[in-house]
This record gives structure tokens, sequence and C-alpha cells, in this order.
């Protein structure tokens, strides 16, 4: 599969002359990053998140095996791919290395052509498997993350949110009186509007943090990271501003118009709370704005 953006590889050997000849190897292809211990190879993986892993064995102070363990300790770096790149040609050798859950083992001295396609074969396997995920977990109608999308992303969020501690906030958004639309427009119009729903919704974020999903029907919610309750109701007001002033096209040339209800609810969360309530807490705020009028944006502090 083809990407507009090169692959990333990330180089960990103690020994410079082998960096430079993996680099002018590979840097035409791909971009490449280097380490040349154990420590920082570690640092830079969770900084950047390569898609594959070349990794020596022998080196001072911490070796590729414990480079392994503390990659695989780690949410972030554990799924990605290591190739083992090492003097150490024995089969135990070569047996260890696989046990230790890298992928493949090439042996030193290099063969240029072999350590080529083996890469090629790794980044092909990363590409089709990001793509199968990203179907996996994407909204086929609007384009936006869908649950499975939603529920990753937030745990992720969640868990970072605990460890940063920093507040995160949750807006829950749905089309007002969607089935009268339906009924008045038709179902493929309804779709229209999901779509046009969905897209001014993303597009209403500041940040490239903030993720919007289709929660289900003419639902959709949205997970504000390291923001306050003040910040929510500003992104909030922001999205359904936007969405009210749409244009809707129909099919005779004219427009329609459609409004959203928001509820908001923010936490710091600490390791023990549930993201059930605290996800709960907006879906009520969301019933409290439909019971109010509709098209209006309603915090679960201020119900």
């Amino acid at each position: 599969m083809e990407t507009t953006d090169k692959n990333s590889i990330l180089v960990v050997d103690d020994e410079a002359s082998n960096h430079v000849f993996l680099a002018n190897l590979l840097s035409p292809v791909y971009t490449v990053y280097a380490a040349t211990n154990g420590r920082s190879a570690v640092k830079i993986a969770r900084d950047v998140i390569p898609d594959l892993i070349l990794l020596d064995i022998v080196m001072p102070e911490m070796d590729g095996y414990k480079v392994l363990a503390e990659l695989n300790s780690f949410e972030e770096t554990r799924d990605i791919p290591v190739i083992i790149v090492s003097g150490l040609s024995s089969a135990e050798d070569e047996k260890k290395g696989l046990a230790s859950n890298a992928v493949d083992y090439i042996s030193k001295p290099f063969d240029a052509e072999i350590v080529k396609l083996r890469i090629r074969n790794q980044i092909k396997i990363v590409n089709q498997m990001r793509e199968i995920v990203r179907l996996s977990t994407t909204d086929q109608l609007t384009g936006v993350p869908n649950r499975r999308g939603f529920d990753n992303q937030m745990e992720r969020e969640w868990a970072r949110m605990i460890r940063e501690k920093f507040p995160m906030s949750v807006l829950m958004l749905d089309v007002d009186k969607f089935k009268n639309y339906n009924d008045t427009y038709g179902h493929q119009q309804g779709d229209v509007v999901l779509q046009m729903v969905a897209k001014t919704m993303t597009q209403s974020y500041l940040r490239s943090t903030d993720y919007g999903a289709r929660w289900g029907g003419e639902e959709f919610i949205t997970i504000l990271p390291n923001t306050n309750m003040e910040g929510a109701i500003d992104v909030a007001e922001r999205v359904r501003t936007n969405i009210e002033n749409l244009s809707i096209p129909l099919p005779n040339g004219e427009t329609t118009r459609v409004t959203v209800s928001i509820g908001v609810n923010t936490v710091t969360p600490t390791t023990g709370d549930p993201i059930d309530e605290f996800i709960e807490c907006s879906d009520n705020a969301l019933y409290s704005a439909k019971q109010t009028g509709r098209n209006r944006v309603v915090h679960c502090k201020n119900m």
C-alpha cells in the first residue's frame, strides 16, 4: 500500500558506522531516527512512535533485550514491530530474539538488499494493519470515527489525564428534531445533514487533540483533553453556532437549516473513576438542553 507520508524507522546501535550505513540505505524511502544506546532508544520511541525499530542486541549498560522489555511495558510502544540487527548469529541467539517479541532477526554483517527487503515487508504489514484499524474505527457515512474509535481514544486520553492530572471534557451532541427532518425530506437528505454536522463539528475544533466521533444515529460526541469547564463550553458554543449557520442544500436548489443541543461534562479524573459515569452526566445534560428549548449548551454543573 502506498502512503503519502514517509514511514519512520528508529535505528538503535552503538556503532556509528552502522548508523551511517543504515541511514544512507534507508533515508531515500523512510524517515530515519537514530539512538546510540538503549535508554535514548526508549525515549525516542515514546516521543516519535516510529513505524519500525531496528535494534542491536549488544550495547553497553542496557542491551537490546532490556530495550525490548521496556518497549513492551509501555502501551504506546508495545505494538511497534522490532527487527533485531545483531552480530550474534547463532540459532539460539535468533530464537531468543524472536521469543522476546521481535518480528524478525537480521545478522551482521549487513546484506543491503536483504535489509531493504525485510524492512519493506514489515512496513507493508504495518500499513495494512493501520488501514484495517482505520476502516474498523471509522463511521462509513460521515467519515468521522465511530463508537469503537471513540472508545479506544477515550481510554487512552482518560489514562493520560490521570497521569498528568489534567481536566478532561466531553461534549454530547444531538441533532434537534431529526426524525421530523427525515419524515419531511427523506432519509437520503437526513444522511446529508449528518455528514454536514459531522464535518462542521470537527472543523470547529482549534486543536489536533480534540476528537469527535459518531456516537450513534444523530448523536455525536467529542473528547476535549486538558480542557476545563469554561473552555469546553466555548468549544460547544462554537460547534452549536457553526451548525446553526449551515445552509443545507436540497435537491430542488432550496436550502434548509438544523440546530443541535449539546451536553457538556468536565472532570479531572483519578484512578478508579468510571468513564461511564462521566459520559452519562454529559448525556443527562444533553437531555436537559432538549427539555429546556433545544439549540443550546448545558453543562452538568449548571443543571
